[in-house]
């Protein structure tokens, strides 16, 4: 498709899928699961640690990082209970497409007993999406693990691809009928650094050996469950949504740079692809970050705009990271894309430069097919807890009321007209 240009209009593919992202754990509210075990551990911890973790300028924007009931998921956004509402929002923000993941807890809460009440409940969100002409991309694995597969040794258990196979079969079984889209696994190598190797500890034992048995478990589970989605579902299209970071050397004519780069390059964003490549049908973008490195491996300062997180916000990388995919010759998908802005001052041009660097990309023939903004709403962060703001809805707490901000209803205007006009 060739850019067509009428007074700076940016036109995107008359197929192309606008959306948003969610996860089950983050908005549902109402999980119990490993993650939710951990944050009853460490809340304490987390919010003791953010006062030397955190920059000045971020506790004193938001001071409920300094409190141990930000880190508890607790009810979340109640998605669970008022999905309805939120797909009316999503009907009425043009969107077409709505990313969300099935909760294996919820669907399998003792090893091999499946809960048909939850099942149900699933399949009625589906429907939901389906009356609205809403295209449902459903996500199998965001992070969390049940507490008995927790108890076994997580990802790590060798019996973890049958175990997740078999979980996954059940769901395409009630599933699939209505749903063409599936991702099996949502960033595996942050689940990988954070839990196993990085000074994080998310839920899981560090250690080498461990990890190595998470990256090993985790290809041959994707590799499983697609056989097993192709099986139950033909016509499904299978893929996963990887983080991938667009890396560059601090000075691009030191050998030392950019072999630095080039190990994380590989390390971060094509070692888990290139081993599950045969067993793809897409590939989900997550983009977020920009690192430039120098020897050994030290981050280099970026100076420019940030979001409350201190993430740099560098649109260009995500035209970077879809020139690294195109190799692959499938199809693209920006499975998650945003920045925590409480106060909506950035969102609206970061959506638009980020729209503008696909659109590059398209054009350059790189097969992008649709855009998941991360987050249709507000939601619990992790490790963060609540005061990291992603949606386009805006959520209170206490009244779990939603409202839309500025940046949602422009988000609205290009879903509606399919591109933009753009002013660079």
């Amino acid at each position: 498709m060739k850019k067509k240009k009428e007074n700076n209009f940016i036109f995107f593919p008359k197929d192309f899928f606008w959306g948003s992202a969610t996860s089950a754990y983050q908005v549902e509210g109402g999980n119990l699961n490993d993650w939710s075990q951990w944050e009853e551990k460490n809340a304490e911890k987390l919010a003791h640690s953010a006062k030397k973790y955190w920059k000045s300028w971020q506790r004193k924007k938001f001071p409920q990082m300094l409190y141990p009931d930000n880190y508890i998921c607790g009810q979340a956004c109640d998605h669970y209970h008022r999905y309805e509402e939120d797909f009316d929002w999503i009907k009425s923000l043009h969107q077409n497409a709505y990313r969300f993941s099935v909760e294996w807890s919820r669907v399998e809460p003792e090893e091999g007993k499946f809960n048909k009440r939850e099942l149900e409940h699933y399949r009625q969100m589906v429907m939901a999406l389906r009356d609205r002409g809403i295209e449902p991309f459903i996500t199998l694995k965001h992070f969390a693990n049940p507490l008995w597969l927790s108890k076994k040794g997580g990802i790590t258990n060798s019996d973890y691809p049958r175990l997740f196979t078999r979980y996954v079969q059940k769901v395409v079984q009630e599933l699939g009928e209505f749903c063409q889209y599936w991702i099996t696994i949502n960033e595996m190598m942050v689940i990988l650094y954070n839990a196993y190797l990085g000074k994080k500890n998310w839920p899981g034992e560090r250690g080498l050996i461990k990890a190595y048995k998470y990256f090993r478990m985790t290809v041959k589970a994707h590799n499983m469950a697609y056989e097993c989605i192709k099986k139950e579902c033909p016509r499904a299209q299978v893929g996963v949504a990887q983080l991938l970071n667009f890396w560059e050397p601090a000075n691009k004519n030191s050998f030392l740079d950019r072999l630095t780069t080039g190990a994380a390059r590989y390390f971060s964003n094509k070692k888990f692809i290139n081993a599950i490549k045969s067993k793809l049908d897409f590939i989900g973008v997550n983009y977020y970050f920009h690192h430039r490195l120098k020897f050994p491996y030290q981050q280099v300062k970026i100076e420019g705009k940030v979001s409350d997180l201190n993430w740099e916000i560098y649109p260009k990388g995500i035209y970077k990271v879809l020139q690294e995919v195109k190799k692959y010759n499938l199809p693209i998908y920006i499975t998650e894309n945003g920045l925590a802005d409480a106060k909506d001052k950035y969102r609206e041009v970061f959506i638009k430069d980020h729209l503008f660097w696909i659109n590059k990309a398209i054009q350059e023939k790189i097969p992008v097919k649709g855009y998941f903004h991360w987050s249709l709403m507000d939601n619990f962060e992790w490790d963060k807890g609540f005061w990291p703001r992603f949606g386009l809805l805006e959520i209170d707490y206490k009244t779990l009321a939603r409202k839309l901000r500025p940046s949602g209803k422009v988000y609205a205007d290009i879903c509606a007209t399919n591109g933009f006009k753009f002013d660079k």
